[in-house]
């Protein structure tokens, strides 16, 4: 939308830096008032763009089965999935690339190193 802006009305600077602004503010206000939780970020994206669990799944290039195991806490997000979650819902990576507790585990997962280097190291290793 911004970019239109820029294309269609190259002499609307100080609209252009006033919608700029109060973007930068929304997004501000937005996630510090969210959960610091990457999952309820996605929960919530998801309800605003009425996208069900099969449809994020497509998006993302996930099985149903995977996308259901990272909304119900089971599996840590990986990079790949960070940026196309940033890519789809147009917001900044470090909504989703943030430490979250996984069911049956006590200690934080740092949800991008999680799905990647879970092979090679026990769980423990990401604690934060």
């Amino acid at each position: 939308m911004l970019e239109n802006l820029l294309i269609t009305t190259p002499n609307n600077s100080d609209e252009i830096e006033l919608l700029t602004l109060l973007i930068e503010k929304w997004d501000e206000e937005y996630f510090s008032n969210q959960s610091n939780d990457p999952v309820e970020i996605i929960k919530s994206l998801m309800e605003e763009n009425n996208l069900k669990s099969k449809d994020l799944a497509e998006i993302l290039g996930l099985s149903k089965s995977t996308v259901s195991k990272i909304l119900n806490y089971h599996k840590g997000i990986s990079k790949e999935t960070i940026r196309k979650l940033s890519d789809f819902f147009k917001i900044s990576q470090e909504a989703f690339n943030r430490p979250y507790k996984l069911i049956n585990s006590s200690k934080k997962i740092h949800s991008s190193s999680f799905h990647t280097a879970s092979r090679k190291k026990p769980n423990n290793a990401f604690v934060q």
